[in-house]
């Protein structure tokens, strides 16, 4: 066989989907990664990168397709890096989380579930409440540019619409860049965000000079016209102030017992169905008695810790954000909830920890960052409740603290799954259930 380089192409079998949702294949034992392919199917494809230890290649033809290939809903899928799998039916997408995470339970951690969760699941498009759009104005092209990166550049993709925004925002990209395209700053719009909540919306305009006064005419007319109270971001997030009135932001939890306000720019899980159905399994799987002493860490606007009180007899939550911690006690306050505490702490450094360290909690929730809780791992074994459920944004992260704590000897992972926060991407959402060993 000729010297494979640049260019050359070849029709080869499908393997496996590597974590970043490109097809792998193997020539001459080396590992080929192909965006767009699936597991089983024989493609022809161009090699457009050769590496040390892998190669890279474009997907020419699909000679014998997956049964699991759908067509793409969104008309910029392949273009736009915001979605990766669309082309792979759901069932097929939570079944590749799944194998994910157990991998890496095994291969990072040296553990198995001794259950297997049924996966979470929600809408599969129109969830996302919460994203932050680039926008760009292109000389080139003499205009605006409004939506997330491309899949295999550093540029703006150009939309007319976002499949994943939740309904009534779709075609938001295509509608800011209109927008922007008219106003005297527009080289000095670099981004806004979006915030959904159950009855109200938000768009935070991130601006580099100040809007004149047309500018803040058309800004506000926008916001009319999409039902959404527009915010101006001259700096920090503490410059963040709303255009004129803007109604409070809320969500419900727990079926609606539980209440929870939050800003434009704090942090929220993007997909409401599913953050429901997370809050009720962590609540399932915690099984809190009413004498319980509950931690919760990394406890943000109190998405779970407010829930949780009103099961147990205390719940102490920590949080890093000082402004998430007041907006915590805030949320406790409004829900008539007096029996939760909250308390700012860096969860990364034990050693700063203050006196709500001190007691035992009975039972513990931890839903860290993508860094995960090493720290806390380590930790637990002090504490010693009698069971950690570990919320995971990152299955990697999560198979290493996993590995801590039963590598300890003082627990084991009675279940884990997947949960689909973001389906049509990679992303991977986990739950895992650790019981104290008798």
């Amino acid at each position: 066989m000729a010297e494979l380089t640049r260019g050359a192409r070849r029709e080869v079998e499908i393997g496996a989907l590597a974590h970043d949702g490109r097809g792998v294949a193997r020539i001459d034992g080396k590992a080929v990664f192909v965006a767009g392919a699936l597991p089983g199917e024989r493609v022809e494809i161009e090699i457009t990168r050769r590496r040390r230890h892998l190669d890279e290649a474009r997907l020419v033809a699909v000679l014998a397709a997956s049964p699991d290939r759908v067509e793409p809903r969104c008309a910029h899928f392949g273009v736009c890096g915001g979605c990766s799998l669309q082309h792979l039916a759901s069932d097929a997408q939570l079944a590749a989380k799944q194998t994910q995470l157990l991998e890496d339970l095994e291969r990072i951690g040296r553990v198995r579930p001794a259950a297997l969760l049924a996966p979470l699941r929600g809408p599969p498009f129109g969830y996302r409440r919460r994203a932050r759009l680039g926008i760009r104005y292109v000389r080139k092209k003499g205009r605006v540019l409004a939506g997330f990166r491309e899949r295999d550049a550093p540029y703006l993709a150009d939309l007319s619409r976002c499949e994943v925004l939740v309904s009534g925002f779709a075609t938001l990209p295509r509608d800011l860049a209109a927008l922007v395209e008219g106003l005297s700053i527009r080289e000095r719009v670099p981004q806004v965000e979006l915030a959904v909540a159950d009855s109200a919306a938000a768009l935070v305009f991130r601006v580099m000079d100040p809007p004149n006064a047309a500018d803040l005419g058309q800004l506000a007319e926008f916001g009319r016209r999409v039902g959404a109270a527009v915010y101006l971001q001259p700096g920090g997030l503490d410059s963040v102030r709303p255009l004129g009135e803007a109604p409070p932001l809320a969500y419900a939890v727990d079926d609606g017992a539980v209440r929870i306000e939050f800003t434009p720019v704090d942090f929220v899980q993007v997909n409401a169905p599913l953050n429901e159905a997370m809050v009720g399994a962590a609540l399932a799987a915690l099984e809190p008695d009413p004498a319980d002493r509950v931690l919760d860490l990394f406890c943000g606007l109190g998405n779970f810790t407010l829930p949780l009180a009103r099961r147990a007899a205390q719940v102490v939550g920590v949080e890093g954000d000082p402004g998430l911690v007041e907006r915590a006690r805030h949320n406790a306050r409004r829900n008539g909830i007096d029996n939760a505490s909250f308390h700012v702490a860096n969860l990364f450094d034990p050693a700063s920890f203050g006196d709500w360290a001190a007691a035992r909690p009975d039972l513990v929730l931890l839903d860290p960052p993508r860094a995960g809780a090493r720290e806390l791992a380590v930790r637990l074994a002090d504490w010693r409740p009698r069971r950690v459920v570990y919320i995971s944004c990152h299955p990697g992260s999560l198979a290493r603290d996993a590995g801590i704590l039963v590598g300890a000897g003082a627990y084991e992972l009675a279940a884990a799954g997947v949960m689909d926060m973001f389906p049509q991407t990679t992303h991977v959402e986990a739950i895992a259930v650790f019981e104290r060993r008798r």
